[in-house]
């Protein structure tokens, strides 16, 4: 019994620094996908993990144990990494850098190792429903990705946006018809 780790909150309270660690691993994957989603190029998408983990540790090292304890790890995640890509965006408007198109790259895929064939799908597919989201305006694709790749709950998504739960449905299902919608998703089904 003594090999079951407590949870990840407990051992945020007690070990900051190993609770910490234990925090990216966790969470790290859910952070880079909803990034990724929301940022469309990949290879600003490191830099803003980073950067939300780095805010997360400094803001946790100001926390008491028993915030901590009451924390709710993913959604407190999201928020921040919401906020840093925000963030990301109005420093590249106030500083536009050329544009050198769209780099999507494959990501990872589970662990069900399909053939080279059914990846360069896989592949395509995604890339096209990257750039399907990265046209969505902001007010639809946030929820859209917190809700569907971020897997937060509608009052996770409703808090974190500080909006009624019953806007933020509203806003999933536009952004997801806006989806559907779309000619490269046509004949796909859309996220949800």
């Amino acid at each position: 019994m003594d090999d079951i780790p407590p949870p990840l909150t407990e051992l945020l309270a007690a070990d900051l620094d190993r609770g910490f660690a234990e925090l990216v691993r966790t969470h790290g994957g859910a952070v880079y996908a909803v990034l990724l989603r929301l940022s469309g190029a990949p290879r600003d998408v490191e830099d803003l993990v980073q950067d939300t983990f780095l805010r997360a540790y400094t803001a946790l090292r100001d926390y008491t144990p028993d915030r901590r304890l009451a924390l709710q790890p993913r959604a407190w995640l999201l928020a921040i990494g919401t906020n840093v890509w925000r963030n990301h965006v109005r420093t590249l408007t106030r500083r536009p850098a050329a544009e050198d198109g769209v780099d999507v790259q494959e990501l990872p895929l589970a662990d069900g190792r399909p053939g080279p064939e059914r990846r360069a799908e896989h592949a395509f597919e995604r890339e096209r429903l990257v750039a399907a989201l990265a046209e969505l305006p902001e007010h639809h694709r946030l929820p859209v990705v917190l809700r569907h790749v971020g897997e937060l709950s509608y009052a996770e998504v409703a808090e974190l946006l500080d909006c009624p739960v019953g806007t933020v449905k509203a806003q999933v299902s536009r952004g997801l018809a806006a989806l559907r919608g779309k000619p490269q998703l046509a004949e796909e089904e859309v996220i949800g």
